[in-house]
């Protein structure tokens, strides 16, 4: 099975921390070039000194604030000026969790800007370059609510089922150049993202932390929480060449909680 990325260059979004630094240490171990995106300069430089470099790899970082979408639009400008992306990471932190008829309109539009136009505006830019070298890798890391909506996460359900449909026609569009466009759907994953929805759901609740975290252990098979670095092989092993014939799909890795087919 080949899984080298040697001599191939990965854009990964927000990778200074949890999933989408595991994705960028992972797909470093396999030979890539890593362009690190966040939008804190200090600690895109600290995530870029850890990963390896071992078979010759350089990596860079660009810093880029989510939240404005013109920002990221300039940003992958500036990348595309001297590199060409082989493997895209779009990765972005989920909105706010709540109840959907307690959100605003604007709170869809926040959302719908973070996750869809950036994700958009990144995957446009850099296809012409991955049609020119004939390989190309774009990897959404979305969410399981695109199978099942999670109670509690109405914005958020709205926002990554967009993305999911927006990832399959994409993906059905480029798969004649050697593109291949899939969704990675992390479950409960021990980051910061999940420690925030537990803590918002224990003060929502009047319920103890622990007794919050004991019922979403519950809801899952294996009875644990998926770790960083289980989300990030998923994603490493859609970069690789040993996937060229995976396309267009949304692949749960979730400890079996998910309970659609």
């Amino acid at each position: 099975m080949n899984l080298s990325l040697k001599g191939k260059t990965a854009l990964i979004c927000g990778s200074t921390q949890g999933i989408g630094f595991a994705i960028a240490k992972e797909i470093a171990l396999l030979g890539a070039d890593c362009i690190l995106m966040a939008r804190n300069e200090a600690s895109l430089q600290d995530a870029k000194a850890s990963l390896d470099s071992s078979m010759g790899q350089v990596h860079q970082i660009q810093v880029a604030d989510f939240a404005n979408t013109e920002n990221v639009k300039n940003a992958i400008a500036e990348i595309l000026k001297n590199n060409a992306v082989h493997v895209l990471v779009n990765n972005t932190g989920g909105p706010p969790a709540g109840p959907i008829v307690d959100a605003k309109n604007e709170d869809f539009l926040s959302a719908l800007n973070l996750h869809l136009i950036n994700n958009h505006t990144i995957t446009t830019a850099v296809l012409e370059g991955m049609k020119q070298i004939g390989y190309g890798r774009v990897i959404n890391i979305i969410s399981t609510s695109v199978k099942i909506p999670l109670a509690n996460l109405g914005v958020s359900n709205t926002t990554r089922s967009a993305v999911a449909a927006w990832a399959k026609t994409m993906a059905n569009e480029v798969a004649k150049f050697g593109i291949t466009v899939n969704n990675v759907l992390p479950g409960a994953t021990a980051t910061v993202r999940l420690s925030s929805i537990i803590e918002n759901k224990s003060k929502k609740t009047n319920v103890e932390l622990s007794e919050v975290e004991a019922e979403m252990l519950h809801e899952i098979p294996m009875r644990r929480f998926g770790k960083a670095e289980e989300i990030a092989a998923m994603a490493a092993f859609l970069a690789s060449p040993a996937a060229g014939y995976v396309t267009g799909q949304s692949i749960c890795v979730d400890g079996g909680r998910t309970g659609s087919i």
